[in-house]
C-alpha cells in the first residue's frame, strides 16, 4: 500500500486511462514520462487519505494531473508544470514502495495536481482532463483557436481524436489527416473533414481550406507529419508540436520567416485552462462517449494494448477494480 508524506494525496484509482504506454509494450520505448517499473499517468478517483493541512477530504472525486514536477519553480507556478525542469521522486518524498503508477489500485500525488470533479461528471468523462483532452485543450488555448478558424489535426491516436474534440467544440473547421481506415472513420464521426496522408495530404487540405490552415496540432511524432503541418499551415498561421519524435529538418527562412508562422511545443493541460476543459466536458459527454471506444478492467491491459497496437480503437480506458 503507498505512503504518503509532506502534502501528497493517496487516491483510490476508479479510471485509468492508457495512453502511449503501448509502445513500451510493443517496442520497449518508455518515452518521456513512462520508466518500465511505472506505467500509466492519467487517472481519476476517490481521495482515500491525505495530510493534516489539506484542503481535500477522504470521498471526494478527484482527476489525477500526469507528472511529479516540483511546483516550486516559475513554470510551475504558472501552471505549465508539465514543463518543470526539476521533477521530484515522490516515492523518495514519501518513503513509499509503490504510488507513482497509474496503472494499479491507489495512486500518490501533490495535491495541488489534484483537480475536484463536477458533481455528476462521471469519472471516465472527467479523466479526460489529462491527455485525452487536456493536452490538445492547452494547444488550442495558446494558438487562440476559435470559431470559424481552420484547424488541420495530423496522428489519429488518443491524442490527435481528443484534439478533434476540442477543435469542434469551439466550432472550428478541423481537417483531420491519417493513415488508418478506422481511425479517419472516427475522426469523421467526431465531427473532422478527414484526409488520406497515404496520397497527397498537402494538395488535398489546400483543396478545402484554401491557403493553408489557421492552425494546426501535430500529434503523431512522426517527422512526415510534422513536415506535412508545416506546409500546410497559411501565412500567419500557428503550429503547435505535441508528438514526441526524432529529428525534422526545418528550413528557417521558407518555414518560419518567409511565412511569419508561429511554431510551439506543448504537452499536458496547463492548470489554468483546467476549468474551461470542465466545462466543454459537461457539454459534450455524448461525444466523450463516442471518443472512448473500449473500456478493459486491468486485469486484461495485456488485451488492450495488443488492440492499441491494432489503431483500431479510439480512447481506452482501464478500470483496476474490476
Amino acid at each position: 500500500m503507498p505512503r504518503i508524506a509532506r502534502d501528497y494525496v493517496l487516491v483510490k484509482v476508479l479510471v485509468a486511462p492508457m495512453c502511449n504506454e503501448h509502445l513500451a509494450y510493443s517496442d520497449w520505448d518508455f518515452r518521456d514520462r513512462n520508466r518500465p517499473e511505472s506505467l500509466g499517468h492519467e487517472a481519476a478517483g476517490e481521495v482515500v487519505e491525505t495530510g493534516p493541512n489539506s484542503s481535500l477530504v477522504p470521498g471526494d472525486r478527484v482527476v489525477v494531473l500526469s507528472g511529479y514536477p516540483c511546483g516550486q519553480c516559475r513554470i510551475c507556478g504558472a501552471g505549465a508544470y508539465a514543463h518543470c525542469p526539476r521533477p521530484e521522486n515522490p516515492l523518495e518524498v514519501c518513503g513509499s514502495e509503490s504510488g507513482e503508477c497509474g496503472f494499479a489500485q491507489y495512486m500518490i500525488k501533490p495535491e495541488w495536481l489534484l483537480v475536484r470533479i463536477p458533481e455528476g461528471m462521471p469519472y471516465e468523462h472527467a479523466s479526460m482532463l489529462c491527455c485525452g483532452l487536456g493536452a490538445t485543450h492547452t494547444a488550442l488555448e495558446r494558438m487562440g483557436v476559435d470559431a470559424g478558424d481552420s484547424l488541420l489535426v495530423t496522428g489519429l491516436g488518443q491524442v490527435g481524436l481528443g484534439a478533434i474534440v476540442n477543435g469542434v467544440a469551439r466550432g472550428a473547421r478541423v481537417v483531420a489527416a491519417g493513415g488508418t481506415a478506422y481511425r479517419r472513420e472516427l475522426a469523421a464521426a467526431l465531427g473532422a473533414e478527414v484526409v488520406d496522408t497515404d496520397g497527397d495530404a498537402v494538395a488535398e487540405i489546400l483543396r478545402l481550406v484554401g491557403e493553408g490552415v489557421d492552425a494546426a496540432v501535430e500529434c503523431s511524432a512522426m517527422p512526415s507529419r510534422q513536415r506535412l503541418v508545416l506546409d500546410a499551415v497559411r501565412r500567419g498561421g500557428e503550429v503547435t508540436f505535441l508528438g514526441e519524435s526524432a529529428e525534422l529538418t526545418v528550413h528557417v527562412d521558407d518555414d518560419l520567416i518567409q511565412k511569419g508562422v508561429t511554431v510551439r511545443g506543448s504537452l499536458d493541460l496547463y492548470l489554468p485552462h483546467a476549468a474551461g476543459l470542465l466545462e466543454l466536458i459537461s457539454r459534450n459527454g455524448l461525444v466523450i462517449d463516442r471518443f472512448i471506444t473500449h473500456t478493459f478492467p486491468l486485469s486484461a491491459i495485456g488485451e488492450a494494448w495488443e488492440l492499441q497496437l491494432t489503431r483500431r480503437c479510439g480512447k481506452i480506458i482501464l478500470m483496476p477494480w474490476e
